[in-house]
């Protein structure tokens, strides 16, 4: 694209930009011949994925802004009134809409709400901002034909996105996804109603506190043993962060309500989309928990405990009995989490008929090994949750098996099937009542967690991200997946890879005979998998919400006459070696 198309595309977005900071940004960066910047932002239109948007918050077609913003709701609202003709007649469709602590999402959400009253939807649009997993109990419970949260989850500050759901209560999926997208890029104008219209019409409807109840409520439900919590809650201290997101409302008040004693780190419990405490919003990251496990430091606490800007992520760290907290990775939580939601089901006669576990393809194994020995089927799906959700869905219409729970290692669990989302709120409040359960046997989470390694092998995960920025990243991402698919892997820090799972072609392959392939069952996806002889399994992906490629690796050690430690370092040591050749490849691309 050469620099007169690259203006002129500056130009017609300053025409149709009707915020004032946005298109004065464009139109600056045009009067200083900046096209470096200017390329960036109009060298493409940001694309709505199967997920929504995410982007940088600025002018600009590549960007997220009020223009952008506005065209994909058009599109989205296009796709809901096609796909439900009957409901659109009769002025029956509804929205909901919500939105979190990022600079701007207020502005985002209430055009969203907007878009959706002026093309006939009853909206509801939450008073402030709220977490994620209420947007996707909300749409069901208000019997809702979509809804979007604005939100840019765990990124850092000058990113913000658009996440758009289904009736379901899940973000959408094939074929609604390629459907929204079609009509997003063919939106011709876009319709919208001022606010005070909007409300004297009844269409538009805010909603708060009332709904908060319904969710908190929803959540106390979930958890298996409040007797427990209301006698032994006075034994367990909480540490919390929200990390300058929307968690606090809900975590404070849930656990409250339980009798829990719960500090929340004082400096990150207030909104702010500078996240000014952390470098990253990510309960994933080390750093970002420092603050408040220093704090459990001096207040003897019995677990830390993270929630992501919109709340959908929770991150844990608990004693290691000498003075200092360890991290408990996403993984590890999963497995904690399945091993007691299995143990209290099978204790307390709520075990349900078929009984299923859901997880990522990219998550550990560790969980197949513990669902085996329970007699409980484990369902494998796509990275996101929308998949999860999707496959929740099939259970409900099958009856082939119930849930009871699902997560990815990502730090995303879902403990109640009324909500289609990963849930730190929930992940919270059960984490808690975990805690004072094993305190009752005289255990920590780590003493049960060390006993699940004993029992099924010590796991290592490992993730590696490469950042691959601007259309030229897009382009290298797009190579080093096409050689990896071409030429494989045949060994990987000296262990043969036995077999080969390609999920965009659909594929199960041995390296060595690349010409015969069994087909699986999964939906398409731009996942390669390499399976080593030692049974670890190397995972290859590129994001589909952030300009990288992801690596994972997911090793098992057995743990020999208890000797934890020495499983351990012999986990470290064959991931350092494979991370080493993975992280050739990627400089090799470059």
């Amino acid at each position: 694209m050469d620099k007169n198309e690259i203006i002129q595309r500056g130009k017609d977005y300053i025409a149709q930009e009707k915020d004032e900071h946005f298109r004065r940004e464009v139109e600056e960066l045009i009067e200083k011949d900046d096209m470096v910047e200017l390329e960036d932002r109009f060298y493409r239109n940001l694309e709505f994925g199967t997920g929504g948007l995410r982007g940088i918050i600025a002018g600009g077609t590549n960007r997220m802004n009020p223009f952008v913003i506005n065209n994909a709701t058009q599109g989205l609202a296009d796709y809901v009134i096609k796909a439900k003709p009957d409901k659109a007649a009769e002025g029956k469709l509804k929205a909901v809409v919500a939105f979190d602590s990022r600079h701007f999402s207020d502005v985002f959400a209430e055009a969203t709400a907007l878009i959706f009253v002026a093309n006939g939807f009853t909206t509801y649009l939450f008073d402030g901002m709220r977490p994620t997993p209420e947007l996707s109990y909300a749409i069901r419970e208000l019997g809702c034909d979509t809804g979007v949260v604005v939100t840019a989850s765990h990124n850092p500050p000058q990113y913000n996105g658009y996440k758009a759901y289904w009736d379901n209560g899940a973000q959408v999926t094939p074929p609604h996804d390629v459907g929204i997208i079609a009509c997003v890029n063919s939106v011709a104008k876009v319709k919208t109603i001022s606010k005070d219209e909007a409300l004297k019409s009844g269409k538009l409807k805010i909603i708060g506190d009332e709904f908060d109840q319904k969710f908190q409520e929803m959540i106390k439900s979930q958890l298996f043993r409040p007797q427990l919590i209301k006698e032994k809650a006075s034994e367990v201290k909480v540490v919390y962060t929200p990390l300058h997101g929307t968690g606090a409302m809900h975590v404070e008040k849930v656990l409250g309500d339980l009798g829990l004693s719960v500090i929340t780190v004082p400096e990150q419990r207030e909104g702010n989309g500078d996240f000014p405490t952390v470098d990253f919003p990510n309960p994933e990251v080390p750093s970002a928990l420092k603050m408040a496990i220093d704090l459990a430091k001096k207040e003897n606490a019995d677990v830390v405990m993270a929630t992501d800007p919109d709340a959908d992520r929770f991150g844990s760290a608990v004693p290691d009995g000498k003075g200092d907290y360890v991290l408990i990775t996403g993984n590890q939580m999963g497995v904690l989490l399945t091993d007691y939601i299995l143990l209290c089901r099978e204790e307390l006669g709520k075990m349900p008929k078929n009984p299923a576990v859901i997880r990522s393809i990219v998550t550990s194994a560790m969980v197949d090994r513990l669902c085996e020995k329970r007699g409980v089927y484990l369902a494998e799906c796509l990275t996101g949750f929308k998949w999860i959700a999707s496959v929740t869905e099939d259970f409900l219409r099958t009856g082939d098996h119930s849930y009871v729970f699902g997560y990815e290692e990502s730090y995303g669990y879902t403990v109640e099937a009324e909500i289609r989302d990963k849930d730190g709120v929930s992940a919270a409040a059960l984490c808690a009542e975990m805690t004072l359960y094993w305190r009752s046997k005289g255990k920590s989470l780590l003493d049960r967690l060390n006993e699940l390694f004993c029992e099924f092998g010590y796991f290592e995960d490992v993730s590696i991200s490469q950042n691959f920025p601007g259309n030229s990243g897009t382009i290298e991402m797009a190579n080093i997946m096409e050689k990896l698919r071409r030429d494989g892997l045949k060994t990987l820090a000296g262990k043969k890879v036995e077999k080969i799972r390609d999920v965009q072609e659909s594929v199960v392959f041995s390296p060595e005979n690349m010409n015969e392939k069994t087909e699986i069952s999964l939906p398409k996806s731009n996942v390669l998998q390499f399976y080593l002889e030692d049974g670890t399994i190397v995972s290859a992906r590129p994001s589909g919400t952030e300009p990288k490629i992801k690596f994972y690796i997911n090793c098992p050690v057995q743990v020999e006459n208890g000797d934890l430690a020495k499983a351990k370092a012999a986990a470290k040591d064959f991931c350092d070696k494979i991370s080493k050749e993975i992280s050739s490849v990627l400089s090799a691309s470059k």
